[in-house]
């Protein structure tokens, strides 16, 4: 009877570690001196997402840029890395956040290559900000409509000729890839993208329980 037991335990490990493995994943990359808001607004959106029965199946993970436990954002906020680009975790869904200096994240090889791997095998692709110069750099945004920050749509048009740059726009959408002006937006953009990925009763739901709307409409 013990065996018997011990057999069924183990069975049903390694079924729930293999449900794990193959369940869906959003990956938020994130990095020092990443801002805060483009990788906390679609944490928020995703996790209450996933606590509804129609979502639950997706999980939401941060990978790293440099092998790291814990990075730290440009407005000193601490966050775990799930893992790193280097195990080249596979993800159905890539959102890629800015930072002020985006020269180091341009000029680095191996995030581009994953990148470039990466979003070419998502279901979604997403950037906040100036996130759009990452995915501009792997060639993912060829041909493509697309955003940046509020004011940067110019250096991105001058820097990456073959994209169809939208000017004062918040939220583009584009096929499979949602480009966004970053920062509060960032809420906007990740509502938009869970519209796509489930509809938009479901997002007006998430929506609703994070209040979006009573924020939107706030004045000052």
């Amino acid at each position: 009877m013990k065996i018997i037991i011990s057999l069924i335990l183990t069975a049903s490990l390694m079924l729930s570690q293999t449900v794990m493995a193959d369940s869906p994943k959003i990956g938020i990359l994130v990095f020092d001196g990443v801002l805060t808001s483009d990788v906390t607004a679609p944490l928020e959106v995703f996790g209450v997402a996933s606590r509804k029965s129609w979502f639950s199946e997706y999980s939401v993970i941060t990978i790293s840029v440099k092998k790291q436990n814990y990075i730290t954002t440009e407005e000193g906020l601490g966050l775990k890395a799930d893992t790193w680009i280097g195990a080249q975790p596979k993800v159905d869904v890539l959102l890629v956040p800015s930072s002020y200096t985006m020269e180091p994240l341009l000029e680095n090889p191996d995030l581009i290559a994953f990148i470039k791997t990466t979003g070419a095998n998502a279901k979604w692709l997403a950037s906040n900000c100036s996130g759009a110069f990452l995915l501009a750099k792997a060639g993912l945004l060829d041909g493509k409509k697309a955003t940046t920050w509020a004011g940067g749509e110019s250096d991105l048009k001058a820097q990456f000729n073959n994209v169809d740059v939208q000017f004062d726009s918040n939220v583009v959408v584009d096929g499979n890839i949602i480009t966004s002006n970053g920062s509060l937006v960032s809420y906007q953009a990740a509502l938009v993208l869970l519209s796509k990925m489930a509809s938009a009763n479901k997002a007006q739901e998430v929506s609703e329980a994070l209040q979006y709307q009573r924020f939107s409409l706030a004045e000052f």
